[in-house]
């Protein structure tokens, strides 16, 4: 869609307006006094320059002597010294503009003083969006303010305006301009920045109550975020003035077509409200799928991330985890029973190995002693006899080889002790009279 020729009219009238304005301002600038404003600031500039090109050395080397402050003050010195030629220029520029205003007429202090205005609002939003995390957003953000703040001093809001609202799109009834798209733009900043901190303050209260389950919890943030970060992008538009009968006819469309081109997305998604509704996993839970073991260190909308004992991390779909079988170790309660298998000679007493091994077992440190070990004979074989050791855990996170291995190593030392031997397979190999072998022996 290109513009109509009315609004390329209207363009090209402000455009005239803004160089007529330019071309006022440039012969006022060669006016004597006005020169030597400029002047002036020009000087102040470069003191500034030096004087923090040989403070900032200083500044570091002090700043590196304050190792116990606060972490919030050394943020602030430290953007001090990024910013110190700013800060100079800034009070000498105050300085330079007092004395003159004392001096002499204001009308020859007029430039200099919209020069302090305009570094003292460029300083003061320089520090200011240092609040702002997010890089990108922080960026828009300054520049943003920056631009405003320099056409209100300028006093050039009306002209700057006009020259924004004639760039514009029309499409039937519907005209969108620049100024209105920057308008909804430096709406919606504000307005997420807000979401962004009422979403994370209630999931802060959301997740200090021990009332609710890990899953519910979840549930809960997510479901703020999308009504927080929703409301705030359809409130700016309505603020500015978009109708949004027709964002609603588009949406449909976009998600009949999303529906279609991104099944495997919406059934994760799906998938995912499920797995948070019915609770079956949640953070924390230690869980086996296929041949990954490990403990869930989040749930996402669209995958669920689980850690395994080698510090690799999992991003499972959760669609996986809704068709597919999924061992839990910790969904009712942490206990877990493991069961280890050894064997004995049949020359020991089995009636002393079960109670060695029950006590070598209970003595381990992470096994449980209000869930005692038990100790059963499970079969006569070749050449020992076999038993399987039962013992219970409730921190499975913690590793399961590392406490059966330990569980071994109490057995080995106990059966060592108690004159126990664990048998091996042996074989007694006879040479027949009259064989190969036999033959060869005799000759």
């Amino acid at each position: 869609m290109e513009p109509d020729t009315d609004t390329l009219a209207e363009l090209r009238s402000v455009a005239l307006d803004l160089l007529m304005q330019m071309e006022v301002v440039l012969q006022g600038l060669l006016r004597p006094w006005n020169a030597y404003q400029i002047g002036i600031a020009c000087a102040l500039f470069a003191l500034a320059q030096i004087v923090a090109w040989a403070g900032r050395p200083r500044l570091h080397d002090w700043l590196r002597t304050r190792e116990g402050w606060a972490k919030w003050r050394m943020r602030l010195l430290v953007l001090v010294h990024r910013r110190l030629r700013m800060l100079v220029f800034v009070a000498l520029a105050w300085i330079v503009v007092w004395i003159m205003r004392e001096v002499t007429w204001p009308s020859r202090s007029y430039l200099l003083a919209i020069v302090a205005q305009l570094a003292t609002a460029w300083l003061f939003i320089a520090f200011a969006t240092r609040l702002i995390g997010n890089p990108l957003l922080q960026s828009v953000v300054r520049y943003g303010a920056w631009a405003w703040v320099t056409v209100s001093i300028l006093n050039l809001t009306q002209q700057a305006q006009e020259a924004l609202d004639s760039i514009a799109l029309t499409a039937g009834e519907m005209r969108l301009s620049l100024w209105v798209v920057l308008q909804a733009a430096a709406m919606l900043i504000v307005l997420v920045a807000a979401a962004r901190f009422l979403a994370g303050s209630s999931a802060a209260r959301i997740r200090r109550n021990e009332d609710i389950s890990p899953s519910m919890q979840v549930l809960a943030v997510k479901v703020l975020q999308v009504l927080f970060y929703g409301g705030a992008f359809f409130l700016a538009l309505k603020l500015v003035g978009v109708d949004l009968t027709g964002l609603a006819v588009l949406s449909g469309a976009i998600g009949v077509g999303l529906g279609f081109g991104l099944q495997k997305v919406v059934s994760n998604l799906v998938s995912g409200i499920i797995i948070l509704l019915d609770k079956s996993i949640k953070p924390g839970d230690v869980i086996s799928l296929g041949e990954t073991f490990g403990w869930i260190n989040s749930l996402g909308a669209r995958y669920v991330s689980i850690t395994t004992r080698d510090g690799k991390e999992y991003l499972i779909p959760n669609e996986d985890l809704i068709t597919g079988q999924v061992v839990n170790w910790s969904h009712s309660n942490d206990f877990v029973r493991l069961d280890i298998h050894f064997g004995t000679a049949y020359g020991d007493d089995p009636h002393k190995v079960r109670r060695i091994a029950i006590e070598a077992a209970t003595n381990t440190p992470r096994v449980l002693s209000e869930r005692p070990p038990v100790c059963h004979i499970v079969g006569f074989g070749d050449s020992s006899v076999d038993y399987i050791l039962r013992f219970w855990i409730r921190d499975p996170t913690a590793g399961l080889t590392n406490i059966r291995g330990n569980v071994y190593l109490a057995l080995w030392d106990a059966f060592q002790s108690n004159d126990i031997s664990i048998p091996f397979p042996q074989r007694e190999v006879r040479v027949l009279e009259g064989s190969t072998l036999g033959t060869k022996a005799l000759d």
